[in-house]
């Protein structure tokens, strides 16, 4: 068995979250990925290192996890004999993976128009905030950003006053996952064509995009949606309910998760004929809600979810990070994976989602030590040890 990227190979330029997930992503499937950096390291080397609850080994969190699988080469781009060397690794690389600032891989002369003259099955991403062309693609953007341009932020949270981002990044994840998308479909086009081809990636149009049928509903009606927290604009009961101890989310979608809720929790009130279909507890909204949660309060959220779950309904706790990293059916998939380090320590992060059939087991490597693999890199690509020593020397690679 082998793992399905094994055959690719990425200079990975990325810094940050959006692009080193994606980075990370390929890396899991067996992506070789060589992560160029300037000599002091990319930016995220440094964030949260010095906390001691967020890092180890001099390594934090956010470095830890984007950058498992991942080689370390530091080139001074800005120099002319660096620049050199980066085009001797784009000549036996598949993939250039960057999330600059619009603009800046034109500038140093690493964008899809230089590379392809050099490597013409060369397949180049970049992830930006607001793509390459357009009126306002130069603004600096990050993930709260787009998720407020994007549309996103006006139907999170309880009402109109105080909209909310998504606890999760999905501004910066986003971008990175449909990096991944993209780079996979131009990899499969190069085999049919035999031609690279560049790959813009727009975190605000990622966010559009999933926005999906509710813009949608907004172009059929004209109107904006309004948040309305853990409810439902279509399914009534659909909502997050206070338990004794906890919150329990009951999501009835279809007509018979209806009958079985009626049937098992045996309340004279919910057997209204006109709640049999969604617009009739749709019309009674807040009095559904308001019956279920009086009765949800009276106990646990243990009690209700093997309750709920016997009668095939819809629900789940609403987990703390430490509940969710623990749940039986995650650790069975695999989802929770001990990171080597370069001390010879281990760090629990999430693991691969994505299952394959036929495919290794999923492995890791630890996060590089800057430059770690500086040396043994160029040495692949024909460089002798006294030009790598002069190289050194003279601050060209570190």
């Amino acid at each position: 068995m082998t793992k399905p990227l094994e055959d690719v190979r990425i200079i990975d330029l990325t810094h940050m979250l959006s692009g080193p997930y994606a980075g990370m992503l390929l890396a899991d499937l067996g992506a070789e990925s060589i992560k160029v950096e300037p000599l002091k390291g990319e930016g995220t080397r440094s964030l949260l290192a010095g906390n001691p609850k967020f890092s180890h080994g001099g390594q934090g969190a956010y470095f830890i996890t984007l950058n498992r699988n991942k080689k370390s080469v530091c080139i001074d781009l800005k120099s002319e004999d660096g620049l050199a060397i980066f085009y001797d690794l784009v000549r036996d690389a598949d993939v250039v993976l960057d999330n600059f600032s619009a603009g800046v891989p034109t500038k140093l002369k690493i964008d899809h128009e230089h590379l392809s003259e050099i490597n013409p099955q060369i397949i180049t991403c970049s992830v930006t905030g607001f793509g390459e062309d357009g009126p306002n693609y130069q603004r600096p953007a990050f993930d709260q950003v787009v998720q407020g341009i994007g549309g996103g932020m006006s139907i999170t949270g309880h009402d109109a006053e105080h909209p909310a981002r998504a606890g999760i990044p999905i501004g910066d994840l986003g971008g990175g996952m449909f990096a991944v998308m993209g780079i996979l479909s131009a990899l499969h086009s190069r085999t049919t064509h035999g031609y690279g081809q560049h790959v813009d990636i727009s975190m605000l149009d990622c966010q559009v995009s999933m926005l999906n049928y509710m813009a949608t509903m907004y172009f059929l009606s004209g109107e904006n949606p309004s948040p309305i927290g853990n409810s439902h604009f279509v399914h009534v009961p659909y909502d997050a309910f206070r338990t004794s101890d906890g919150f329990v989310i009951i999501a009835v979608i279809f007509d018979s998760f209806w009958d079985n809720l009626v049937e098992l929790l045996d309340i004279d009130e919910l057997r209204d004929p006109e709640y049999r279909t969604q617009p009739g507890r749709f019309a009674d909204k807040h009095r559904i809600n308001g019956i279920l949660t009086e009765l949800l309060r009276t106990e646990s959220t243990a009690h209700w979810v093997e309750l709920l779950s016997g009668a095939r309904i819809p629900c789940a706790p609403v987990n703390r990070l430490s509940d969710a990293l623990n749940d039986p059916q995650v650790l069975f998939r695999n989802m929770v994976v001990d990171i080597p380090q370069p001390d010879g320590g281990t760090v629990r992060a999430p693991g691969n989602p994505i299952k394959l059939s036929i495919d290794e087991p999923d492995s890791y490597t630890p996060p590089p030590l800057l430059g770690q693999h500086t040396s043994e890199v160029l040495e692949k690509l024909g460089y002798s040890a006294d030009r790598i020593r002069s190289l050194l020397d003279k601050g060209i690679v570190g």
